[in-house]
């Protein structure tokens, strides 16, 4: 690369709906002629602003991984430094590499980074930014760098992010360590994690793991919620809490229990992220004046969006676009975790074979609603509304169909006949909400409301709005269980009720939610002698587990209750829990701590085999 600039070098790729352009691209993309480029030399000094997280990993193929960070402004270039020099580095031997007129040179190479802005990352009121403080609801900029790092050898190499900003000021992170994808057919070692959601414990857990296992994993399965507020970009980054989704993940969360601080641990520089949507990765109908929790809490099915595109035929709009802002839309959760991904479900529904494990992951999961028999929730509309569908919630409702017939179900069933799923080892599906589960959010069914609209017999005014949710149809029950237990479906890993428990079925399929790992809903178990709030109604089932099966006591250290009998179950404010799958073992181990005893050790209290 002789005879190029250093702004050359450093400008990269930059794609995306509000991409940065060089003035002289600028010009030519506004129509006018273009200008002459600016060829002098630049020479970015060290004492950038921090990145907005760490690096993080994503999608590792046979020789490759996709390396992620973020920053507040576009910045004039972005690179990762790889290679086995990379460590031995000074921040100013780094920045010289990343800004040289070379690609490569002993012990290092270069990769530059496509940069984008995220669409819809915003603040308001109720968020929690360093040394800012906002009145309503303002676009909050993020621009997210993506660089895919290639040709990598088998096992772990080094690597550093470089990234300077629009005044040439360079921030260098340490070194971290990247691999490309297990070889098929090799043990892998992944965490199993859900529902972060800025919980207070999810530090300690995070520290506990890294502590436990270490942080060079071959992936961490998310089940869903990583955050409250997904168009918060401050849940994400840099919360005062401390409790931020990649803070946490990178060791730069920070939540102090029992007189000691957590910071979680620098897990994402080293291990791959795979995700799942949870309910919390979906955003409601768009607004530039409500608050964001309130427009989080407001979405309304697709279908009765489309339903008012068809009577109003709006001129001059982007109908999914239109759509989407009337009903929901999950886009920040699939700019900020753009990979793994299908070709029919994008980053929604995906499949990936990890050493020798095969990894499904689903988008299953609808709007949570609240119980209260009073205002909009999962078995009425609030009766100040019924005169008014557009102020409706329609219940409890799926975001994406998943049953039987479904787009996502068609290509769930031809995926588990794939040879890659039929010749792995082992299989695991992963989605949020619980097929069989003792938490509160295991019920009523996972199903389509069925909606009644009850009428004065004289005038046909609207008087009740409810909602019901027959157990026989329940998607996950009727649709997907089969599904699992024909194709040898090893493990089902799911989240949303914030508790530790796990089934078997007949034909031998683990069950596991291990998402106590910041906060608990409570279990309703026959143990806890604690009843759901639901309608005492055939379709409800006030305690166990829906789906009829019997919760598993931990097999190694349960805990108990007060008269000393084992319990089937983790759920504790102050217990956090975590899941490690082991391939090379065949087996899922979960441990546990005790926040409120920061001196003590982490306990493994169950273990299973997955054959």
């Amino acid at each position: 690369m002789t005879g190029v600039s250093r702004r050359t070098v450093l400008g990269g790729a930059v794609a995306g709906a509000a991409a940065v352009a060089t003035p002289a691209g600028a010009a030519a993309a506004a129509g006018g002629p273009a200008g002459p480029v600016d060829d002098r030399p630049v020479s970015p000094r060290l004492g950038g602003a921090p990145l907005l997280c760490e690096p993080y990993l994503l999608d590792p193929g046979r020789s490759s991984v996709y390396v992620v960070w973020h920053t507040e402004s576009p910045g004039s270039g972005h690179v990762v430094l790889v290679g086995a020099a990379v460590p031995g580095m000074t921040a100013q031997q780094a920045l010289d590499a990343a800004t040289g007129d070379h690609d490569r040179a002993s012990g290092w190479r270069r990769f530059r980074a496509r940069t984008s802005q995220l669409k819809r990352t915003r603040e308001d009121a109720a968020s929690a930014v360093p040394n800012r403080t906002y009145t309503a609801v303002v676009d909050r900029h993020v621009y997210r760098h993506v660089a895919r790092v290639t040709g990598l050898p088998a096992g772990r190499t080094p690597y550093r992010v470089v990234s300077v900003d629009h005044r040439d000021r360079a921030t260098v992170t340490a070194a971290y360590t990247l691999a490309p994808a297990v070889p098929r057919g090799q043990r892998a070692r992944l965490l199993l994690t859900s529902d972060h959601q800025l919980k207070a414990m999810v530090p300690a857990n995070l520290e506990k793991v890294a502590d436990t296992v270490g942080v060079a994993l071959d992936g961490v399965l998310v089940a869903g919620d990583l955050v409250n507020v997904p168009d918060r970009a401050s849940e994400w980054f840099d919360s005062t809490s401390g409790l931020a989704f990649f803070a946490g993940l990178t060791g730069r969360g920070q939540r102090t229990i029992a007189g000691r601080t957590y910071r979680g641990a620098p897990i994402a520089q080293h291990t791959p992220l795979y995700c799942a949507i949870g309910n919390h990765e979906v955003m409601g109908r768009w607004s530039d004046t409500v608050s964001l929790d309130n427009q989080f809490n407001d979405p309304q099915p697709r279908w009765v969006a489309e339903r008012l595109w068809e009577q109003t035929r709006p001129s001059g709009e982007d109908r999914e676009r239109w759509l989407a802002e009337r009903s929901w839309d999950a886009t920040t959760y699939e700019q900020m975790l753009p990979y793994p991904r299908s070709r029919e479900g994008g980053p929604r529904w995906w499949s990936r074979t990890i050493g020798d494990v095969h990894v499904i992951t689903l988008f299953v999961t609808g709007i949570w609603r609240s119980a209260s028999p009073n205002g909009r929730g999962k078995f009425q509309e609030a009766a100040a509304s019924l005169q008014d569908p557009q102020q409706w919630g329609y219940g409890q409702f799926i975001f994406e169909p998943v049953k039987r017939d479904s787009a996502q179900y068609r290509w769930l069933e031809r995926e588990l006949s794939t040879p890659d799923a039929r010749q792995a080892r082992y299989r695991v599906v992963m989605y949020h909400h619980p097929g069989h589960g003792l938490g509160d959010n295991s019920a009523p069914p996972f199903t389509d409301p069925v909606q009644t609209i009850h009428r004065d017999p004289v005038t046909q005014a609207i008087t009740a709005v409810t909602y019901d949710y027959p157990l026989a149809d329940d998607h996950i029950l009727r649709d997907l269980e089969p599904l699992f237990s024909e194709a040898g479906v090893n493990l089902v890993h799911n989240g949303h009720s914030h508790l530790w428990n796990r089934f078997r079925n007949a034909a031998g399929v683990n069950w596991l939610e291990t998402s106590n790992v910041g906060n608990s809903y409570g279990a309703y178990d026959i143990s806890s002698g604690a009843s759901r709030n639901l309608p005492v109604d055939s379709d409800h089932i006030r305690q166990g587990d829906p789906g009829g099966l019997q919760p598993i006591v931990p097999t190694v250290a349960p805990l108990t209750d007060a008269a000393g009998r084992a319990l089937p179950y983790v759920a504790s404010n102050d217990i956090t829990v975590f899941s490690i799958l082991d391939s090379a073992a065949g087996v899922v181990s979960s441990y546990r701590f005790d926040t409120r005893l920061p001196d003590s050790d982490v306990v493994l209290f169950d273990e299973f085999a997955l054959e």
